[in-house]
């Protein structure tokens, strides 16, 4: 009897020795659970997320069960499913699927936090494991099942996802066969394909190891603190004019007659005439964002030159008749700063208009810091 209860309690041992083992080497092999929120959330329902502070979108991208890890892991990234994409037919199944009937594609519905990441960034780690010219192929898998896509449910995403097409299109030599449609409807699919190569670690995926370590380390550092409905809608603040003592105590001389005494500057030899990085320009007096740098072009006139303002709201034009010539004076309209001129005769695919801007009247914010100094809200519009 003692030798079947030391064997009882040796069996025991080690079963409980190697369950600990095993749950310490899952632990390992995902990190921290805590670093990836999607695989935190996998018990969670799609419901279970407010629109009013998440976003989604939906991918295809070949087999989903590679696509939907692949997601799982990237900063921002909150909950994701596997499901079936614009079905022609009514609750499909897989089986539907595969032969061909529903038309639907495989697609993996991606809830993400916009302050977090962006959709742009989304769409720029979508296409790092994908072949975007391949028509109904990835990796192994062959099918119009298998066929890549872009499913958006708002216009902001469609402008986004129309402007990243126009983007990549330039990298290849073939057209792009993604598809770019908005989400008619989305039926998950079965309950065994949810979190598929977690059941099945040894399963087939066309997204290789090195794709799962990328996103790992994957961070959308620009749409921190982004401010979701600001994004989408650019609405214009109240700023505060200084006075004339606040103005001659903050200001150059030379920013100080331009912009409260209507000089100009000497062309070629002031500060921004030549500029080329990525950012915003604003009123030098009050700090109201009037320019952004997508809409700067050379002019050759030694000024800074811009196609159009942010908004025609933050402009005032009046006629301007001095050294006996008729132009077209340019002002901030809410602190009523001298900026510059504008004229008829910027390039024609971008509206004919030239405003021609002293630099001594803006203060140049890069894009690296428009969110810590509270334009966050702009980068979309900066790069649209």
């Amino acid at each position: 009897m003692k030798i079947i209860y030391v064997l009882m309690l040796g069996i025991f041992l080690s079963l409980t020795i190697s369950c600990k083992r095993d749950s310490s080497s899952l632990a390992k092999d995902i990190k921290s659970e805590l670093e990836y929120i999607a695989l935190v959330n996998k018990d969670m329902k799609y419901e279970d997320f407010s629109t009013d502070k998440y976003d989604t979108i939906i991918l295809a991208g070949g087999c989903f069960w590679g696509v939907e890890k692949y997601f799982q892991y990237i900063d921002g990234v909150v909950f994701t499913d596997v499901g079936y994409v614009n079905s022609k037919t009514a609750n499909p199944t897989y089986k539907d699927v595969t032969s061909g009937t529903s038309d639907a594609s495989e697609g993996v519905r991606i809830v993400y936090d916009p302050k977090v990441v962006s959709l742009d960034f989304i769409l720029g780690m979508y296409i790092k494991v994908i072949d975007p010219t391949s028509l109904n192929k990835q990796g192994n898998d062959v099918g119009r099942q298998y066929r890549t896509g872009i499913y958006y449910d708002s216009d902001r995403e469609k402008k986004i996802t129309e402007k990243f097409i126009k983007k990549i299109s330039k990298d290849y030599k073939d057209s792009i066969a993604i598809e770019v449609m908005p989400v008619n409807n989305y039926h998950k699919a079965e309950d065994y394909h949810q979190d598929y190569l977690d059941k099945n670690p040894n399963g087939y995926c066309h997204i290789g190891k090195a794709e799962f370590e990328d996103a790992k380390n994957a961070k959308d550092n620009v749409s921190s603190n982004i401010d979701k409905d600001e994004v989408s809608n650019f609405t214009i603040k109240k700023y505060t004019v200084p006075s004339d003592e606040e103005l001659k105590s903050k200001l150059t001389k030379l920013q100080y007659d331009v912009t409260q005494n209507n000089k100009t500057e000497r062309p070629f030899d002031n500060e921004y005439w030549d500029n080329k990085e990525e950012g915003i320009y604003v009123d030098i007096t009050t700090g109201e964002p009037l320019f952004l740098s997508k809409d700067k072009f050379n002019s050759s006139s030694g000024w800074p030159s811009f196609s159009k303002p942010i908004n025609k709201d933050l402009i005032k034009n009046s006629m301007d008749d001095s050294f006996s010539m008729e132009r077209t004076e340019v002002k901030s309209s809410s602190s009523n700063s001298h900026l510059g001129h504008l004229f008829d005769d910027g390039p024609k695919d971008r509206g004919g208009m030239r405003y021609c801007i002293n630099s001594a009247s803006l203060r140049f914010v890069p894009k690296s810091k428009m969110v810590s100094e509270g334009y966050g809200y702009l980068l979309n519009q900066l790069s649209e």
